[in-house]
């Protein structure tokens, strides 16, 4: 991992425009702009918690009401100002294709009308006219139903490449992707999340509100056919009658109701099942993306009989869910098919007294069991989606518990809650100093004390000490990955740091890219990235920079590390951070790329981690981290190589500093 050009974040300030009470507390979101005056991403909300009253079911139930707040507080911001261009664009002509499409829907029914009266009049002439107007209609709303597929479809993928955008570009800054995996929450699986979760999440808000437009104005449309054709139905009953007026609107609306009702009924566990298929799902990727990304470590200790354990497991679960889906969608068929059979038949049943007595034409009754089925059809929209319905309930529940998690590294980052380690400029010449850092846990638990180290430039120091006295955590505290605790790390504003972790990073692509990371594959000649690789000892790597392939998988753990080092020469920066960069290198080969560095690169600065007590020979001073109750100490500062202008022993810092802080 490399971090390169660190510099202090840009200042930001809040609008000056002012607000009422009440609209603040309406408001989740606080514009935010730049100094130039540019927009930037608005802080998160505040969290809102559950009234401490309420019984766990409650309270379990209000968080996953809010998870769907949250969602929407970023996702609507697709049509605001800083949105897409075209979201309203898109969104309005929807909505005249929409309308334009029940339109024709009417001309249809209309039509199928005067088809059926002509025939029964045996009119040849009027068929044969209608016959011709059929087919502008049928391509008329054939064309209208492509436009509508275009225009909706348009809206999901724009919506979702910017909301994408958008999370993507939270959950990477500032080393977040990083530190999700060190802090508790219901984050688990970010990538399933943003790749799969977010994809349904934002198709499904689209089709339903075109579905749902469009089944109300089909609705409203159809009711007053049914309402104008059906007329009043007389019941005659033993020495008295019954009138009821638009008896096919009754009947429409009985019926649905009766559809509507049982598929609710059936399906109010659709949500709560489909959230656990889609977390059964993402643990099951899971884990077979560990055993890709561990193969060479399952494979060298006969791990395959386990790991076939754990997968069948987790795919039992996977089995299990979506056993539990099925019978949902079993029982919610039999209702709707059971629907589609007798809708259509209903209003003929319905109609058949009035036609056989005269008061209702043939092309009526068919005119009325089309409309009745549209009605049917929207009525029955709802219904017939609620499986959709619930799993976007799902999915906007797991994208939002993501937005969540970032919300909180965000206002932790704005100083919110647990403290957080703070980044500046070094004052004079040095290159990097740590002001009373401390560093600790998201939940406040310290890892490492106070600590002050001045480093002055060329300075190669080396962080010793037992294991787990944080040293690694120190290292990531310095290069901003991890943010929590307190004091200062400070950087002079010229110098750019660059990383080397024990477990070096190896992209996918060519071998060259692999090598130029971060940079770019083309930031350097081939000429330059062949005598880096020379210089650490890869030269049988030479002639394999253009070739493509699994090298995270077909490199050893040395040839890694060896790779690493020749980024580094590539790169040249200032500072160096060496987190047991040479952990997998034996003694000689570890000389040797230690000598190279100080070589290649004689007036950088170095930070070393490593529990090697040979390092010692190549730096020149040595920081010491013991554990202790508290959080681990800094106990030793020495210099390794002696110097005339002063002596770096903590001791007589921490005299110096007791005895100050008694006077005061």
């Amino acid at each position: 991992m490399a971090r390169s050009d660190v510099k202090p974040k840009p200042s930001v300030r809040k609008s000056s425009a002012k607000k009422s009470p009440e609209k603040q507390e309406d408001s989740e979101f606080v514009d935010v702009t730049a100094e130039g005056g540019e927009r930037v991403e608005p802080p998160p909300p505040e969290v809102v918690e559950p009234d401490p009253e309420m019984s766990p079911e409650d309270a379990e139930q209000a968080r996953k009401n809010y998870l769907l707040t949250r969602f929407w507080i970023s996702a609507r911001g697709y049509w605001g100002s800083g949105g897409d261009r075209l979201a309203w664009l898109l969104s309005i002509g929807l909505l005249l294709l929409i309308v334009t499409n029940v339109g024709f829907q009417y001309g249809i029914n209309v039509w199928n009308r005067a088809i059926f009266d002509a025939i029964e009049r045996r009119d040849a002439a009027t068929v044969y006219f209608l016959t011709a107007v059929f087919f502008p209609l049928a391509i008329g709303s054939a064309l209208l139903g492509v436009a509508q597929v275009f225009a909706r479809m348009g809206i999901q993928r724009r919506w979702r490449a910017w909301l994408t955008n958008a999370v993507i570009s939270r959950w990477l800054a500032n080393g977040r992707y990083y530190q999700l995996n060190l802090v508790g929450g219901d984050h688990q699986n970010p990538e399933y999340r943003i790749a799969e979760d977010l994809r349904i999440a934002t198709d499904s808000p689209v089709d339903f509100v075109a579905g749902v437009t469009s089944a109300f104005l089909s609705a409203a449309t159809f009711i007053v056919v049914l309402w104008t054709i059906g007329g009043a139905f007389t019941i005659t009953l033993p020495g008295s009658t019954v009138t009821i007026p638009g008896f096919l609107v009754i009947a429409a609306i009985v019926y649905a109701a009766i559809a509507s009702g049982s598929i609710t009924a059936i399906g109010r566990s659709f949500v709560q099942i489909s959230e656990n298929k889609n977390q059964a799902e993402a643990e099951y990727r899971y884990v077979l993306t560990r055993v890709r990304e561990n193969g060479e470590s399952i494979a060298l200790l006969g791990g395959e009989e386990e790991e076939r354990d754990g997968i069948n497991k987790t795919f039992s679960k996977v089995l299990q869910q979506w056993a539990r889906l099925a019978g949902q969608h079993m029982r919610t068929t039999l209702v709707s098919q059971g629907s589609g059979l007798i809708a259509p038949v209903v209003p003929i049943l319905l109609c058949a007294p009035k036609f056989l007595e005269g008061s209702m034409t043939l092309g009526q009754v068919m005119q009325a069991a089309s409309a009745f089925t549209i009605v049917q059809t929207a009525f029955g929209w709802l219904v017939d989606n609620y499986p959709r319905l619930a799993d976007w309930n799902a999915c906007a529940r797991r994208i939002a518990s993501l937005m969540m998690s970032l919300d909180g590294l965000e206002r932790a980052e704005q100083g919110d809650g647990i403290g957080r380690i703070q980044r500046g400029t070094t004052e004079g010449g040095a290159v990097l100093s740590l002001n009373d850092l401390s560093v600790t846990l998201d939940d406040g638990t310290a890892v490492v004390g106070e600590t002050e180290v001045v480093i002055e430039p060329g300075e190669r120091l080396l962080v010793a000490g037992e294991s787990g006295t944080g040293k690694s955590t120190l290292v990531r505290a310095l290069a901003g990955l991890w943010p929590w605790g307190g004091g200062s790390v400070n950087f002079h504003p010229d110098r750019r740091l660059f990383m080397l972790p024990q477990k070096p990073y190896i992209p996918s692509g060519t071998l060259r890219r692999a090598i130029a990371y971060p940079g770019a594959a083309d930031d350097w000649l081939a000429e330059q990235i062949c005598d880096a690789l020379h210089k650490v000892g890869l030269d049988h790597l030479k002639d394999k920079i253009e070739e493509e392939g699994p090298w995270d998988q077909t490199l050893s753990g040395g040839e890694k590390q060896r790779l690493a080092f020749a980024r580094l020469l590539l790169h040249n920066p200032d500072i160096v951070v060496l987190d047991e960069a040479t952990s997998a290198l034996d003694e000689g080969s570890q000389d040797k790329m230690m000598e190279l560095v100080i070589k290649e690169l004689p007036n950088a600065t170095i930070v070393s981690v490593a529990h090697r007590a040979e390092l010692e020979a190549f730096h020149s001073r040595k920081i010491v981290l013991e554990r202790r109750q508290g959080g681990a100490k800094l106990v030793s500062d020495v210099d390794l190589i002696p110097r005339k202008d002063r002596r770096r022993l903590l001791g007589r810092f921490l005299r110096h500093r007791k005895g100050t802080k008694k006077a005061a």
